[in-house]
């Protein structure tokens, strides 16, 4: 991966006018549009950190998730031709995305579909603070083989494990697949929820994906 330490730090500082000259001039330079992409996951996941502790507040986050989806809009065409030159078109499964209720946090959800889309799943996003009943409605209408729920708070936790348990009780959970997502997920969250795994990164989660799906 190339070396885009002056990226990263526009991007957590907030220079979002030296981030988006940065992110043209490397790919006018030819580096890889994914290797960019994983630069912006990680100084959103630095930005994430400060705002635990308490440095950053809710304009950065904000700001940074502008920054996130305005890079993207200029990453997309060319992670498109990249993971169309590595057989990234075949289209695997189906993949509904949400944000559960009570969190209406939607950076991480949004990162997370556009790179199934470009891998080549079809994804349906509801959006964010869906009630449990709704995820499961649109999963089954949707014919959905993956629900990835994305939440930023812990307060999502509770959401996450109602749509797993409404799964079951509705003889669903063998047939469909539960990825959570967020930077507050661990193992200790995935088996509280009864999820099939969790991830803190958008590509990871797509690899699990692929991997059910093969």
């Amino acid at each position: 991966m190339a070396d885009l330490k002056d990226l990263f730090t526009a991007v957590v500082e907030m220079q979002e006018d030296t981030a988006m000259e940065l992110t043209n001039k490397y790919l006018d330079e030819g580096v890889p549009a994914l290797d960019i992409f994983n630069c912006y996951q990680e100084a959103l996941e630095e930005i994430g950190k400060r705002f635990e502790k308490q440095l950053y507040f809710i304009p950065e986050l904000i700001m940074s998730g502008e920054m996130m989806k305005a890079a993207s809009e200029i990453l997309k065409p060319h992670l498109s031709e990249e993971t169309s030159a590595s057989g990234g078109q075949k289209k695997l499964g189906k993949v509904l995305m949400a944000t559960v209720q009570g969190d209406i946090h939607d950076i991480g959800k949004n990162i997370a579909s556009m790179m199934l889309d470009l891998n080549g799943l079809e994804v349906k996003d509801i959006g964010v603070d869906v009630p449990a009943e709704t995820i499961i409605a649109e999963a089954q209408a949707f014919g959905a083989d993956v629900i990835g729920l994305s939440g930023l708070l812990t307060l999502a936790f509770d959401p996450m494990k109602a749509v797993v348990d409404k799964l079951e009780e509705q003889g669903l959970r063998d047939k469909i697949k539960v990825l959570i997502g967020g930077g507050q997920m661990d193992e200790q969250v995935c088996n509280y929820v009864g999820a099939d795994a969790y991830v803190t990164d958008a590509v990871v989660g797509v690899n699990y994906i692929k991997g059910w799906l093969s």
